[in-house]
């Protein structure tokens, strides 16, 4: 239960901070009990006709805002959920912690920002203006911290998915394995006779809360928003009766589908909140594959795709990762991994 057991040095050079030039370029690992190096477009080759391809819809918001205390102090603002037209919980990130009652001004504006309420990591923070407003105004999308740069142009389009539903603007964080696909990738798939579906899991920013306990069993989970809809529910419970693949795109996705098992004891229609934590000796019962980005060390996200293929397995491909110079993180490479056990 040691999460010092889930740690790995990894060069810097290996972070990626930008997206490949070509979405679908970008490079994939196939682990199997050979590890195949190929290229993300290759993906296709490792689908089948009657395989059920699962999305996560959810499209990023302009999370980041700038703002200056009353002392002329800078403030980082990431919003992580929207509570009502002016509320919305956040992180915040400053030289010295912020208090309750603090009034912020959001910068090159007339706008204000009142911390009404700190928990843990999260503040909650009452504008003068409605939210939509200001995200649309004064908002940036918010690229992970690791990449140590501001975000621009690019990131708008590269930080989303293809797919990502217009409607669905509610993440803070980019269902980074969906970014490799592209919609020729995503036509050829689908005229091979793989069916596509899509669920919605909005991403917060508790995503990238490390694990401070030894004992990561310990570890609180941030609460994150899904739906499941009556077709995909339909759908998915049609492939699991004829036994044919369910392959997730992303953690995101395999949170979503495990949760709603877990919870209902099947798959069927849901809409609620889900703070499933998945590690070690976790018990899967929907996704048979799992494609997915490589993840920080000592991260949640890192016990669960040790949960997934075995322990083994992870370890055996990040030192190849590592060894054969594949790029790390959101804008990263990717894995096709297999269900530890799973029998086709």
């Amino acid at each position: 239960m040691n999460i010092e057991n889930y740690n790995f040095n990894l060069p810097e050079d290996l972070i990626a901070n930008q997206p490949s030039i070509k979405r679908s370029d970008s490079k994939l690992l196939v682990v199997q009990e050979n590890l195949i190096d190929e290229k993300f477009k290759s993906i296709i080759n490792y689908l089948k006709e009657g395989d059920l391809l699962v999305l996560n819809d959810t499209k990023v918001f302009n999370a980041r805002l700038t703002a200056n205390k009353q002392t002329g102090g800078k403030v980082e603002i990431l919003l992580e959920r929207q509570l009502n037209e002016f509320t919305a919980s956040a992180i915040t990130k400053t030289n010295r912690p912020l208090k309750e009652n603090e009034i912020l001004q959001i910068s090159d504006s007339d706008i204000t920002a009142v911390v009404v309420e700190k928990n843990d990591y999260l503040c909650k923070i009452e504008f003068s203006r409605d939210l939509e407003t200001i995200i649309d105004t004064y908002g940036t999308i918010p690229i992970p911290p690791y990449m140590n740069r501001e975000s621009n142009i690019m990131d708008q389009e590269r930080y989303q998915t293809v797919y990502a539903n217009d409607e669905k603007r509610r993440s803070s964080a980019a269902p980074t394995a969906g970014l490799h696909f592209d919609k020729s990738l995503l036509s050829d798939i689908e005229s091979k006779g793989i069916e596509i579906t899509n669920i919605t899991l909005d991403i917060g920013l508790g995503t990238f809360k490390p694990i401070s306990q030894n004992d990561y069993t310990k570890h609180t989970m941030h609460s994150e928003k899904i739906y499941l809809s009556e077709q995909t529910s339909e759908l998915i419970n049609r492939k699991i009766r004829s036994k044919s693949k369910i392959i997730s795109v992303g953690t995101t996705t395999l949170r979503c589908l495990e949760a709603v098992y877990k919870k209902l004891g099947k798959i069927q229609p849901y809409e609620g909140d889900t703070d499933i934590f998945i590690y070690p000796g976790f018990s899967f019962e929907v996704v048979d594959s799992l494609i997915t980005n490589f993840h920080l060390p000592k991260s949640t996200l890192l016990l669960l795709v040790s949960a997934f293929a075995g322990e083994i397995a992870i370890k055996s491909a990040y030192d190849h990762a590592i060894e054969n110079r594949y790029r790390f993180y959101s804008y990263g490479d990717s894995m096709l991994l297999n269900r530890k056990n799973w029998n086709p």
